[in-house]
């Protein structure tokens, strides 16, 4: 490295320099005493004393300057840490970054609780704003000077430099490592509590150095005073810093957080201020809409509407949910839109792959991707404007997924990494809520590297402690870890992943992740060397920092004395009571200053020290350790306090319990819930939480609860709490609403009558009153409300008197229920006291509806006070749809209703209408009533409606049920919308969720329409019409059920058994098991005997009597009569006469039949078959031989012996014993029988095969073969045309016959008829047209025959027809084809000198032409050869005296037009003489 480095000012050189510094081993940074001094813009040399001997150069700069330069350094040179400039004076002291004491980097690494996490964000915001304000710092600036102020800076300059010269020489004389030291609060900020209005500061006093760099924050959001300086001043003053809070207000009620950050760690410190409010009215809830403040960049007020606010949500693991609400800013300025965030449990949330945050504009949206049970919470969405800020919460759970195997827990939930280092890191997470079936036992740590898919499951052993060490990782790689429980019914499915840990040194890691310096335009480099050859001393602090029944957790502080290359330990432990040391980890020393040690036996005491080593060796021992038992040292919670049950909303319920005490490291708290009279707890939250309070959202209405809770720290659950008292899931009760619609119905000199609207909801509780107030109004002017009634009205109507004449006066009504008074009802309008003078009726009140469905609602109003001057005879209902205009108004019936009650159909559905009433005297009509509604026609869900019941008794009541009840509503049943009162013809029962009116005595006294209303509910309401038709009907019913009859799905039958046992029997469609059973034959009652057996079979119905036989006794009528309650029924059976007697034969025969079957039998008797290949079979089927039965077979009552011929016909084979005759003759026919016996009895079958036997065998067999006869084929021949059709087998009793279209064909010589073997044919010769049509063939089949048709026409006919032709043309010309048909020899041996004459036969017609040839030339006649051909048929070669020359092959050739043909024969001549010559030529050799 160069003795000095130029650097400028500039933002480029900067980039460079960071970019350089990314490169270097060990990072180093000079150091300032303050970020905003003036630097010296001349270059800095870093000046490096080493202990070798370093060669000194001399070299001139461009200035002509001689300057001395320095040799390289060498590789384990010892540098110091002074920073100097050319002229060789210190200007600095260079700090190594990094070359902190361990003490402090194991401070920052140490495990933190929960509060302690969080300040993650304050790190994160303070680094960006660190970033922000270095890159503020790197604009440069130009500005002119005159003379005198640049002479004055180079004044102050150089005083500076001296101030520097000073302070560096004291600073040489210190250890460089003492000077840094993280963030520490010498005054912390107080917390305050002020009114509103007024102004506060905040003050606290950090030290630290390098200097740390300060941000505040309100409720874990950072504060940007630039942003609002209105609002906050921030100031830094000689370490001392302040948050100035301005104008404070309720909102300002906070928790307020300083944070300080430098190179060496991170403080933090909250102070809460509470801001009282002293002015009148309530306090605004957290979810009010809060104050907004002036704009003065937009010159607005921005006020924020938060609409479609999204509810309580239930998820389960695996899903995807969306919350979102719609946001309208107003007033709507140009490209402004507020900012959106959204937060988790006040934490707020960044996007992720877990987490998609969306704003469309109008509307926000938070997806959480895959639910797990880590995203359960409560969920804010907060608003920001230039004006300030609103916000909206609600819960959202996450249930747990289905699990796989019934009884395993489910998974474990927020898998966390701590205290990494090198190769170790502590693994934490939280246990669920549902254990399963059985505890949990304990749980598998798995871990993966980034990168790769393989999970390596971390311990063998499974851990009950929440907290884990893994060991063995590889520095400088990602993993990722995830937990699984384990109980007696197995392993849960894995927890969520962890975020990425790198296994590196936490002093890297912080380098790597911390904030960069503030710029300071000055850059310095120095490079360490490493200490040669020294051992490392003794780690100092060595601690036991856990304990658990699986592991012990050391932890220690390196040495001070261990040069630069590293060091590793080496961990030794010792049993008390022992002087032996036992190194634990002797193969693989570990890089980091923590280890786990495991396999410790539970109970015993052990002690531990570290040594250090390096390349240079092993340092000595460490301090040894206090005896630590091996055991969890942290205990299970208590089980928290009572718990308290309140009820909330009609599906949640509050719950309060008092904190477990003297618990450490408390996780949360679960709570539970059951069903009275069930033993099913469900947990109402699957992530624990840190209050004592809690709203248990999703349970089901109207339902009886108890609760409990548990506490769970990493040692376990806790025993839970003592079960809370039952609480009904019901809304709580609350003051009613506001009444609506004051107005004035009648007037006179010093009175006013008026009415209103009670409240649309009565806050769960009956509205026992009401108050009036009034005003007086004068032009603008109003005055001050008064009470007008001291006691609570119980109607919606009242005279206010002792009022003034032709005074104004504006009304406003309260309704009060035990819950208290709700608010004044909006004031109606301004009213003259004066008298009406009216004669028609005032306006028709108390308008409600009742029993709105989709297309209908019933309308109810109260007459008028004021009648006018006659009575009222009607009234009028008007609707109209509420988007209708005035002029939408129409009658819903033409004619007068006498009646205050009406019934609207015919409406739309999902359509809002508006009714009104006017009443009608003799006068004419009045006004119309005030205007009911908008009313939705629209069904709601889960309506039911009034039914109709007959109970068992035959007691006719009408039933109404509700499952919407609260506290407080009752059901009220009236007859024509008339309470009703009179208790003599019906009876009212209520039962928990159900109201049930019986009819006392029913009559034409009870037609008309009744209808129940369930009051504290919205408008839960329905109605029944009891017509004379619809009376009479439950009329009947009702004496079906009074007198009962048992109904019967079968009427009493009989079957016979086994054995000739007889079963009577029946079976009923309905009974109970009271029903009772009398069995009676002709009119006396049977029992249970040696001749009786009776069963009811009470699970089926069925009614049985067994009888072993019948006898002439038993002839008779058989009944059975049962007894249910008051249901009765009886079922008979008759048998006499020949039924009986033909019953009792056939029970008799049914028994000996039974005992034929004890010995050998014949299942099935003999009998006979005929195979496919037409082979008659004798067979018979028989049971229950042994081997020594004997089996006989008999023809003619001729025992078949085993040597006759026709035992090889005799076959057994499982069970079916067979005698194979084959092809049945008149020889096969006789009488066969088979003979079974041994010592159990015996039996016998026949077989007639004579007569009608054999003729029925026979008809078979013709059936057979009837079937197997193929189609009808069609050949040609010569001669004609062959149909034809082939059998498997043929005999003479299958006769066949054929038809011509329909007419049997007679033989002639022409059309013959025949069988050869298996084929059956009709031969038509010499064939004619007149031959053309359908042909039959009618082969008998034992019964009628079966038919096989050929359409011997059409192409059928031409083809084969054509093929005739073809083959008798073939024939004619084969059997007139010109031919040697003998005469000629072939081979003739003739002696030289002889004669040789030869014959040939031929034949042809016409008469051939002959020629001879010799060796296929042909032969010419002369002088010694004669040729001759005589009287056609013969020719005739004669050879004279022949020789050898005569030898060869001849042929006689005949020709005509029809062909031809050659007849070859071979001449040999021979010479006796020479022939002897040649043998004896032989006989010599």
């Amino acid at each position: 490295m160069s003795a000095s480095l130029k650097v400028s000012q500039t933002q480029q050189h900067h980039q460079q320099q960071h970019h350089h510094q990314q490169k270097q081993h060990h990072y180093e940074s000079s150091s300032h005493l303050t970020s905003k001094s003036s630097v010296s813009k001349q270059s800095v040399t870093t000046v490096k004393t080493i202990t070798s001997r370093r060669v000194k150069t001399s070299v001139k700069t461009e200035k002509g300057k001689e300057v001395v330069r320095l040799s390289p350094l060498p590789k384990r040179a010892r540098r110091t840490y002074l920073a100097m400039d050319t002229d060789k004076e210190v200007i600095g002291y260079v700090i190594p970054v990094f070359r902190a004491d361990h003490d402090v980097v194991r401070g920052l690494m140490e495990t933190r609780d929960e509060e302690m996490t969080e300040e993650g964000i304050n790190y994160v915001a303070m680094r960006n704003l660190f970033v922000r304000e270095a890159r503020e710092a790197l604009d440069v600036r130009v500005e002119k000077k005159t003379r005198t102020t640049h002479i004055r800076e180079s004044a102050e300059r150089m005083e500076l430099n001296k101030t520097m010269e000073e302070w560096v020489e004291f600073r040489r004389k210190m250890n460089p490592d003492s000077l840094t030291h993280s963030p520490e609060f010498i005054v912390k900020p107080r917390g305050q509590t002020v009114w509103e209005g007024k102004t506060i500061k905040l003050h606290c006093t950090l030290a630290g150095w390098p200097k740390p760099r300060v941000a505040w924050y309100k409720n874990n959001v950072m504060i940007d005073a630039k942003a609002h300086p209105e609002k906050y001043t921030i100031e830094s003053n000689y370490n001392m810093h302040s948050l100035e809070i301005k104008n404070c207000d309720f909102l300002d009620t906070a928790q307020y957080c300083v944070s300080a950050l430098n190179l060496r760690g991170e403080m933090s410190s909250v102070a809460t201020v509470v801001v009282k409010r002293f002015q009148e009215g309530e306090e605004a809830g957290p979810l009010d809409p809060k104050p907004h403040g002036f704009c003065a960049e937009h010159g607005v007020t921005f006020e924020t509407s938060i609409l479609d606010k999204f509810e309580v949500a239930f998820g389960s693991e695996g899903e995807t949910l969306s919350l979102g609400c719609t946001i309208i800013i107003y007033p709507t300025v140009k490209k402004y839109q507020p900012d959106v965030v959204w937060y988790r449990n006040s934490v707020p949330l960044k996007p992720s792959k877990w987490v998609h945050t969306h704003w469309s504009g109008q509307r926000a949206t938070l997806t959480l991707v895959h639910l797990n049970k880590e995203d359960e919470g409560l969920y804010t969405m907060r608003v920001n404007t230039k004006s300030g800020f609103d916000t909206y919460s609600a819960y959202v759970f996450v249930r747990d997924a289905d699990v796989e195997v019934e009884g395993v827990p489910v998974a474990p939930l927020d898998v966390r990494c701590h205290d990494s280092n090198k190769d170790y890191v502590v693994v934490t997470w939280k246990q669920p809520a549902v254990e399963g079936s059985s505890p949990i036992l304990g749980y598998y740590i798995d871990r993966c590297e980034v990168g790769t898919h393989h999970w390596a499951q971390c311990n063998d052993n499974p851990v009950k402690y929440a907290r884990f060490p893994v060991t063995g990782l590889v520095e400088g790689r990602s993993y990722i870890f995830r937990v699984r429980a384990l109980n007696k019914a197995g392993v849960s499915r894995p927890s969520r992943v962890s975020e990425p840990v790198i296994a590196m040194d936490p002093f890297d890691r912080a380098r790597l992740r911390g904030p960069s310096a503030p710029w300071t335009g000055m850059i310095k480099f120095t490079e360490e060397d490493h200490t040669v050859g020294v051992v490392p001393g003794e780690p100092t602090d060595v601690v036991v920092t856990e304990a658990t029944k699986s592991y012990v957790v050391l932890a220690w502080k390196p040495p001070v004395q261990r040069g630069h290359e590293g060091v590793m330990y080496y961990i030794e432990k010792r049993i008390s009571g022992t002087d032996v040391w036992q190194r634990v980890n002797t193969g693989m020393p570990v890089k980091s200053p923590r280890f786990a040690l495991f396999d410790l036996a539970e109970g015993n005491s052990y002690s531990f020290r570290v040594r250090c080593c390096n390349s240079a060796g092993v340092g000595e021992a460490s301090e040894t350790t206090a005896e630590t038992t091996v055991g969890d040292m942290l205990d299970l919670p208590s089980a928290p306090g009572t718990l308290v049950a309140a009820r909330n909303t009609d599906t949640s319920v509050v719950v309060f319990w008092g904190a477990s005490k003297d618990v450490k490291h408390l996780v949360g708290y679960y709570i539970e819930y059951s069903e009275v009279g069930s033993d099913i707890w469900i947990p109402c939250n699957n992530k624990p939480v840190k209050q004592t309070r809690f709203v248990c959202h999703g349970l089901t209405t109207g339902t009886n609860c108890v609760f409990r809770v548990k506490a769970v720290n990493a040692a376990g659950y806790s025993q839970s709490s003592t079960v809370s008292e039952a609480v009904v899931v019901k809304a709580a009760i609350s003051v009613p609403g506001k009444p609506t619609s004051v107005m004035l119905l009648e007037a006179e000199k010093d009175c006013m009558v008026l009415r209103w609207t009670e409240p649309a909801s009565n806050g769960g509780a009956d509205i026992r009153g009401y108050f009036v107030d009034y005003r007086t109004v004068k032009g603008d002017v109003v005055g001050k409300w008064h009470e007008m009634n001291h006691h609570a009205l119980t109607t919606t109507s009242y005279k206010a008197e002792n009022l003034k004449e032709n005074v104004f006066y504006q009304f406003q009504v309260r309704a009060m229920n035990m819950a208290g008074v709700s608010k004044a009802s909006m004031p109606c309008a301004v009213l003259e006291c004066k008298e009406w003078t009216l004669t028609v009726p005032g306006v028709p009140v108390g308008l409600h509806a009742l029993e709105v469905r989709d297309s209908s609602v019933v309308v109810l109003w109260e007459p008028p006070l004021f009648d006018g001057r006659t009575p009222i005879s009607g009234y009028y209902l008007d609707v109209k749809e509420a988007s209708a205009g005035e002029e939408g108004w129409k009658a819903a019936h033409e004619k007068t209703n006498t009646r205050k009650f009406m019934k609207v159909t015919g409406l739309k559905a999902a359509t809002a209408y508006v009714f009104r009433v006017r009443a009608k005297n003799l006068v004419g009509v009045g006004n119309p009533s005030a205007a009911l509604g908008p009313i939705l026609a629209e069904t709601r869900p889960g309506t039911k409606e009034i039914y109709v019941d007959v109970d068992d008794d035959g007691v006719i009541s009408m039933v109404f049920e509700c499952s919407e009840m609260r506290e407080g509503s009752e059901f009220v049943w009236s007859k024509n919308y008339q309470t009703i009162t009179d208790t003599s013809r019906m009876t009212i029962v209520h039962e928990k969720g159900r109201s049930r009116a019986i009819f006392n005595s029913p009559s034409l006294e009870d037609l008309g329409t009744f209808s129940c209303v369930v009051t504290n509910t919205e408008g839960i309401s329905s109605s029944y019409t009891l017509t004379e038709e619809g009376l009479k009907r439950l009329l009947d019913i009702s004496h079906e059920h009074k007198f009962p009859v048992i109904p019967f799905k079968n009427e009493m039958a009989m079957e016979l058994l086994e054995k000739g046992r007889v079963r009577f029997w029946t079976q009923m469609e309905k009974f109970t098991s009271a029903c009772q059973v009398e069995y009676v034959f002709n009119d006396v009652i049977v029992h249970q005997g040696h001749k009786y057996t009776m069963n009811f079979d009470k699970t089926t119905g069925v009614i049985e009597m067994f009888m072993d036989s019948l006898e002439i006794t038993d002839e008779g009528t058989f009944t059975f009569n049962l007894v249910d309650g008051k249901a009765k029924g009886t079922t008979s059976l008759v048998l006499i006469g020949d039924e009986f007697r033909a019953l009792q034969k056939k029970s008799e025969f049914e028994r000996a039949e039974w005992v034929r079957k004890q010995g050998p039998h014949f299942v099935e008797y003999l009998n006979f078959t005929v195979t496919k290949e037409c082979d008659v079979l004798l067979k018979c089927k028989i049971g229950n031989i042994k081997a020594d039965t004997e089996i006989t077979w008999y023809k003619n009552h001729n025992e078949i012996r085993e040597s006759d011929e026709d035992s090889k016909k005799i076959e057994l084979k499982d069970g079916l014993l067979t005698f194979n005759i084959g092809k049945l003759s008149k020889a096969d026919a006789g009488v066969y029988e088979v003979f079974l016996k041994d010592d159990r009895g015996e039996d016998k079958s026949l077989f007639d095969l004579t007569d009608t036997g054999y003729q029925t065998v026979m008809n078979e067999l013709c059936r057979i073969i009837a079937n197997s006869s193929s189609e009808i084929k069609v050949t040609s021949t010569e001669h004609g045309i062959i149909l034809c059709s082939t059998v498997t087998y043929y005999t003479e009793e299958a006769r066949v016959g054929w038809l011509q279209k329909d007419a049997k064909i007679a033989a002639s010589e022409r059309v013959k008829a025949g069988v050869t073997e298996e084929q059956l044919w009709l031969k038509i010769n010499e064939p004619t047209e007149k031959d053309k049509g359908k042909y039959t063939m009618d082969i008998f089949d034992g019964k009628d025959g079966v038919k096989r048709v050929f359409e011997l026409s059409g192409k059928a006919w031409e083809e084969a027809f054509e093929e005739f032709q073809r083959l008798k043309a073939a024939a004619i010309a084969e059997r007139n084809r010109a031919r040697v048909i003998g005469g000629l020899p072939d081979v003739v041996a003739i002696q030289e000198g002889k004669s040789l004459n030869l014959t040939g036969n031929v034949w042809g017609d016409p008469v051939p032409e002959v020629s001879w040839s010799k060796n296929e030339k042909g032969l010419v006649p002369d002088d010694h050869i004669q040729l001759k051909f005589e009287h056609g048929k013969f020719a005739s070669i004669t050879i004279g005296a022949v020789t050898t020359a005569d030898s060869g092959k001849y042929a006689l050739n005949v020709k005509n037009k029809y062909g031809t043909e050659a007849g070859v024969f071979t001449v040999s001549v021979y010479n006796p003489e020479e022939d002897e010559g040649e043998n004896k030529e032989e006989k010599k050799d």
